[in-house]
């Protein structure tokens, strides 16, 4: 099947054409002219992003089976609120939800799971995750001050979280459409000249270790806002390390994670490719083709202290990087204390208002 190639002026986006008195192309709508030789390295950018790729088929075969006496090691605990279910070593007494703060039960051996292949351990106590809870809270002034006197913690779990762990690389082609500004003036009048750029990036980029939480439970925002952990401190998988701690049971596999896999690796590759477009008023993405392959996925457990705290009749749910000690999580707003501060700012932006108009009055502006 013959392929359809339209070249689109950058300026205003009409077909350009070539005419052969000036031998050049030219828009018809805005009078724009190209020198032919400038649109070769561009026919063969459309001509790439004229053609689809198809999807990298990813390798998914992460984690191992669990050997016998490991799995007999483990317990599954289930909460009969949430539905939520947890791994720990069978040593383990009746323990709470760390996601809605209800009573779980041990309901069976552990059985069908995968093994991971990683985990990171746990770099950071429980008392530095309430250091971290106390310092999120400092400076906030529309937190409610009842909340900080008389909130306390309800739960602090060390959770190790499941995440299946991406390889790929990316060979990307994006094209840009970008703008330079040039201004000058006369006796007569101010002048701005606008000089458009089709504007080229292509290379390859690597990427080891994405991650995408394997929990439903884990909202992916909440876990990525947490990000990043370093990989060089990853370990082989050893039972030991649950002991002291729970692990999330994942729900989510290798391939239900690849969507969000790919949209991660080409966001950041775009990401990457922008980062060169500099020195332009504006840089505008047109068009980008990324093509991924080598795609593998690892399982692995990463630490993550949940804390619960409730006030006002209402929970509020912290996570904290269980290697770095990065918090993140909602706080309540006084709405009292917001109208105060809305009306101190309204005041003073008033009062400067007021005074300038003044001033302009003297002067016999206005």
């Amino acid at each position: 099947m013959a392929t359809v190639l339209e070249y689109k002026c950058p300026c205003c986006g009409g077909k350009i054409e070539f005419d052969s008195g000036l031998q050049q192309m030219k828009c018809p709508y805005c009078d724009t002219t190209f020198d032919v030789s400038t649109l070769k390295d561009f026919d063969d950018v459309l001509q790439q992003e004229a053609q689809s790729s198809d999807e990298m088929h990813w390798e998914t075969q992460a984690g191992s089976q669990w050997a016998q006496d490991e799995a007999n090691r483990m317990g599954v605990y289930t909460c009969n609120s949430c539905g939520g279910e947890l791994v720990a070593d069978a040593n383990t007494a009746a323990t709470s939800c760390p996601y809605c703060g209800n009573p779980v039960v041990l309901t069976g051996r552990l059985a069908g799971d995968l093994k991971p292949d990683y985990v990171i351990p746990f770099k950071l106590d429980k008392e530095a995750a309430k250091a971290a809870l106390r310092k999120h809270m400092s400076g906030k002034k529309l937190l409610p001050k009842q909340f900080k006197d008389e909130n306390h913690l309800d739960e602090i779990k060390g959770v190790y979280v499941p995440f299946w762990l991406f390889d790929a690389d990316a060979d990307a082609s994006i094209r840009y459409h970008a703008t330079r500004l040039r201004t000058w003036s006369d006796a007569n009048y101010n002048y701005t000249e606008t000089s458009h750029f089709a504007l080229l990036r292509a290379g390859s980029i690597g990427f080891q270790h994405v991650p995408v939480d394997g929990s439903s439970k884990m909202a992916d925002d909440l876990m990525e806002s947490i990000e990043p952990y370093d990989f060089n401190d990853a370990v082989d998988f050893r039972t030991a390390y649950l002991s002291g701690y729970l692990a999330d049971r994942y729900d989510v596999s290798a391939e239900q994670s690849i969507e969000r896999a790919n949209t991660r690796v080409k966001k950041s590759t775009e990401d990457a490719f922008a980062a060169t477009a500099t020195g332009y008023a504006t840089v505008v993405p047109e068009s980008s083709n990324i093509r991924l392959s080598n795609g593998k996925a690892t399982y692995a457990l990463y630490p993550v202290w949940l804390l619960q705290t409730s006030w006002n009749g209402q929970n509020f749910l912290f996570a904290m990087n269980g290697q770095t000690g990065k918090m993140v999580g909602d706080l309540p707003m006084d709405k009292g204390a917001y109208w105060r501060w809305f009306a101190i700012w309204a005041a003073i932006l008033g009062a400067g208002c007021f005074v300038v108009l003044l001033l302009l009055h003297l002067l016999g502006i206005i």
